[in-house]
């Protein structure tokens, strides 16, 4: 007597496959021809033990593993986490997720273990009208003024908490306004040696490239701007004028 049902015949087919056919009892109690194959069950003419030969089996995958280091250093780039098929789906089941994860990031520190360019370290910014006790105090330390330089700046975005601030020496911070040009002073001691740079001054940038600041004095007000221009003479405005830290 010729085999009957999927699991005697060892049947179970994906898709919509007319070869994948055996004889046996169908759902409506009528005998005769049926088939193994996934699309039998919209056309209703399965073999009666179909779905016991053939469960659906969804897809199972593994735990992420650990997120991998930045893609490059010194770069606004992305990480990587990762998860393996354990078994694929059958039968219809559900298909498999997304086997990779990405994630903004950024490293501040080479391959080598030294610190990155400036580019993409935030700056750290307070009111210019530091800057002239700062001077007085590196001429008299050094025995001469060091040459510094300006960047000027529009600034993109500002937190809330650039408002939210009511000590005297936090009121500059109300003049960062979403979209206006700001200049910052790098003078000694803030600029570095031997770079001769002020950390976050944006050199290492690329063209309408998002930069982060952070003002001295309030944690909560920080942002992003773009760097517009490098100005070796420096003659910033009394307002909007701010220097690097």
């Amino acid at each position: 007597r010729r085999a009957s049902g999927c699991a005697a015949r060892g049947l179970c087919c994906p898709g919509r496959d007319s070869a994948c056919l055996s004889v046996g009892r169908r759902p409506d109690g009528s005998t005769g021809p049926c088939y193994c194959d996934q699309a039998c069950a919209r056309t209703l003419d399965c073999c009666h033990d179909y779905a016991q030969a053939c469960p659906v089996i969804p897809c199972v995958v593994s735990q992420w593993s650990a997120w991998s280091g930045c893609a490059e250093p010194c770069k606004t780039t992305y990480r990587v986490r990762m998860r393996h098929v354990i078994q694929e789906p059958r039968n219809g089941g559900e298909a498999c997720p997304a086997l990779e994860e990405r994630a903004g990031c950024v490293e501040y520190w080479t391959r080598q273990g030294t610190e990155c360019q400036q580019s993409l370290i935030p700056a750290l910014i307070t009111t210019g009208g530091f800057g002239k006790a700062r001077k007085k105090r590196a001429a008299v330390a050094d025995g001469s003024e060091r040459a510094g330089y300006c960047v000027e700046f529009q600034l993109v975005a500002i937190t809330p908490g650039c408002l939210h601030n009511h000590h005297s020496y936090t009121r500059w911070m109300h003049y960062l306004r979403e979209g206006h040009t700001v200049c910052v002073e790098c003078q000694h001691p803030a600029l570095h040696s031997p770079s001769q740079h002020c950390y976050g001054d944006g050199t290492d940038s690329q063209k309408n490239q998002l930069l982060h600041w952070q003002a001295v004095g309030n944690h909560r007000c920080k942002g992003t701007w773009r760097r517009i221009r490098q100005l070796d003479t420096c003659s910033c405005p009394s307002v909007h004028s701010f220097l690097f830290i």
